[in-house]
């Protein structure tokens, strides 16, 4: 060989190796695609990998997971590089995986169908998912239906993921485990409200307590339990027997198929307490009880759970009008009470409690029997009477009428103030109508009785008047202060004569008695009834119907013998 040809010879391999260099060997093509290659050694760390090109490669036995690798297993790597400073051709079993994955990912995002991942870290805004070696961005918003206060549960458990978004390029994916909840609940929706039944029971979760109740997820589906069917006993707000996220048996009530309303009951599922309770609560019996809640109008009183009476406020105390019920029971208090009225039908049992105590009004009339004397404080002074304190906490009032025989009540009652103690007469106790009338001046004797005593209806008596009036004359019978009235129609038997201006204060005059009114306390005489009387009795005694004598002749006869008598 000449020089020449040497020259020539150096010069052409160094023109192939900076030809290489430049452009890179037939094999440095690989770099980045995914290989097909055989395991031809393993040490501790590593398995080599020969994927026939010019040198094995190295792939470290940890990226091949929990499954085992031996000497002459085929494999599929990832060509990270084609040479490191061994000379070795750095090979990846995870990104081999890796590429593995986003093509069977393009695939099923390009065919719409779910995947399977599972959930391993937190990022800003959401989570990572592991989807058969390609790592998953899932938004936190993503996560469930409903926001979700704790992942935990969810994390490291394999579940269907919807991918929403991929990039090859950029290596981005974004999945939705919601869309699948959602698609997954739209079907379950269809399905249960397809089979749905009223009378049908259900395993619902408790989604969501109101005032007025809960919402329970059936599965795809919500329904409505009203605070008053969760329990037969009285349950003032939902959250005194639910919490959201609870599972709970539950019937179906109503179900509306065109507006698909679900109404749900609990208590349903359990046996009616009001069933037979007008034999368990007798009219009259008394029973122990819980007061459970307190009203204006009264309070309630559970006697067994999901059983409660009414116990209203004028049933409540004897004694004590007018109050609020709060101010003699407080809740939670256990009382006594008595049946009053049960109407099953209603659902309604009324009951009482101040019957479980002696009434003061059977105790007083024991004690004070009518036209015994009492001693009490002036409690109230009112326009028609005093209210008298007495024992028992009760009171008794005696009337305007009751105060004076001779003195107009409204005069008298001035007298008196409250704090006075005074005495008085029982006159009358009505024990249904919690009242007791009480008498002062019944405590002296009535002067009117005494007055009129021997003075009977009919009898002829002497008066003096005492006034004269257009409408008749006043007068005073006999001796007494008794009080009589003689009206213009009754002065004389003629008609002309019925004129009062004939008669003056301080005259005398016969009168018959015609009426003794005691409430009124007065005494109605006439003088034309006396008239009357002694014509009749002088044509008894005088004539008859054929004697031919006339009436002046014989009551001039009356009247001259009369005379003669009183000589």
């Amino acid at each position: 060989m000449t020089i020449a040809d040497e020259a020539l010879f150096s010069t052409g391999e160094d023109f192939a190796a900076l030809l290489a260099e430049t452009l890179g060997s037939e094999d440095e093509g690989f770099v980045g695609r995914v290989m097909t290659g055989t395991v031809v050694k393993k040490t501790d760390d590593d398995a080599i990998v020969d994927v026939g090109l010019k040198s094995e490669g190295r792939v470290p036995l940890k990226e091949f997971g929990a499954g085992e690798v031996n000497i002459g297993d085929t494999v599929d790597v990832y060509v990270d590089r084609y040479e490191n400073k061994d000379g070795l051709i750095v090979l990846s079993r995870e990104k081999a995986r890796r590429e593995e994955a986003w093509v069977e990912l393009e695939k099923q995002f390009s065919e719409g169908k779910r995947v399977d991942g599972t959930i391993f870290g937190r990022v800003k805004g959401g989570f990572t998912v592991d989807l058969s070696g390609a790592v998953a961005f899932l938004p936190g918003s993503q996560v469930d239906i409903r926001p979700v206060r704790d992942v935990t549960p969810l994390m490291n458990n394999p579940q269907p993921f919807q991918i929403l978004k991929m990039d090859r390029s950029r290596g981005n994916i974004v999945v939705s485990r919601r869309a699948v909840l959602e698609e997954t609940r739209a079907e379950q929706r269809a399905e249960l409200i397809q089979n749905l039944q009223e009378g049908q029971v259900l395993d619902g979760v408790v989604k969501n307590i109101t005032d007025y109740g809960a919402f329970v997820d059936l599965g795809g589906v919500d329904g409505l339990l009203h605070v008053t069917d969760i329990a037969w006993k009285r349950i003032n707000h939902p959250s005194e027997a639910l919490q959201i996220g609870q599972t709970v048996k539950v019937q179906v009530i109503r179900f509306n198929s065109e507006t698909q309303r679900i109404s749900l009951g609990m208590k349903q599922l359990e046996a009616d307490p009001w069933e037979g309770v007008e034999a368990k609560y007798p009219v009259g019996s008394k029973f122990e009880g819980r007061v459970t809640n307190i009203t204006d109008y009264g309070a309630f009183v559970e006697l067994e759970a999901g059983v409660e009476g009414l116990v209203h406020v004028s049933e409540m105390s004897w004694t004590k009008k007018n109050i609020h019920p709060g101010k003699i029971v407080s809740t939670s208090q256990e009382v006594e009470v008595m049946v009053l009225d049960v109407d099953a039908q209603k659902r309604r049992i009324s009951l009482g409690l101040k019957q479980c105590t002696s009434n003061p009004w059977d105790a007083f009339l024991a004690a004070h029997p009518v036209e015994s004397e009492i001693e009490g404080e002036v409690k109230n002074i009112t326009e028609f009477g005093l209210f008298i304190g007495l024992l028992g906490g009760i009171d008794g009032m005696a009337h305007l009428s009751d105060l004076s025989w001779d003195r107009a009540g409204e005069e008298v009652i001035k007298e008196y103030k409250k704090g006075d103690i005074v005495k008085a007469k029982v006159l009358d106790v009505d024990v249904e109508k919690e009242r007791i009338s009480l008498g002062i001046k019944q405590l002296a004797g009535d002067p009117f009785k005494e007055a009129v005593t021997g003075i009977k209806r009919g009898e002829t008596v002497t008066c003096e008047i005492t006034e004269v009036n257009d409408g008749g004359i006043e007068v005073a019978v006999g001796d007494t202060e008794l009080k009589g009235f003689i009206r213009k129609a009754e002065l004389a038997r003629e008609r002309s004569e019925q004129r009062p201006e004939r008669f003056a204060v301080g005259e005398k005059v016969d009168a018959r008695v015609t009426a003794i009114d005691a409430k009124t306390r007065k005494v109605s005489l006439s003088v034309k009834a006396l008239e009357v009387a002694d014509e009749k009795k002088a044509m008894a005694d005088y004539g008859s119907a054929d004697s031919g004598a006339s009436l002046g002749d014989i009551l001039g006869e009356a009247l001259r013998k009369k005379q003669e008598g009183g000589e």
